[in-house]
């Protein structure tokens, strides 16, 4: 075999080789646009952070809270259900307005019949469950 014909065999292959890795690489480019989260809209900046800090809070919430409450139910369990606690108004407890600080107040004191978890939960958990319980 002369050289020119092993040569024209060879940059056949190598083409095929080309063509092969740039094949793979716009599919691994294709899966990689595919899993891309949708680009935010300019107004619903907080909603995502709201999304976050309530899915922590979902996680704090079946952790300490499920325990006595019912998150999807306004059935009493040892404490009362919290399902639509956000749309009732008030505590019914109490009878105070729900709003976060109340529902911040409320989880950092408790009551006669619920345990303060100021000093069991931080800060920003206690924030992430009231973004939770708002979502109920």
């Amino acid at each position: 075999m002369e050289f020119s014909q092993f040569t024209r065999n060879m940059g056949g292959r190598v083409k095929n080789n080309y063509l092969f890795v740039g094949i793979a690489a716009l599919a691994l480019c294709g899966l990689a646009f595919a899993q891309e989260q949708p680009a935010k809209k300019a107004g619903s900046a907080g909603a995502g952070k709201n999304s976050a800090a309530a899915a922590r809070g979902k996680e704090i919430f079946d952790q300490k809270c499920a325990v006595c409450h019912y998150a999807d139910s306004d059935a009493k369990k040892i404490g009362p259900g919290l399902k639509g606690i956000s749309k009732r108004g008030t505590f019914t407890v109490n009878n105070n307005k729900v709003t976060d600080e109340n529902l911040k107040t409320w989880i950092e004191n408790g009551d006669t019949l619920m345990p303060p978890f100021k000093e069991v939960l931080e800060p920003a958990q206690i924030k992430d469950v009231v973004a939770y319980v708002k979502t109920l």
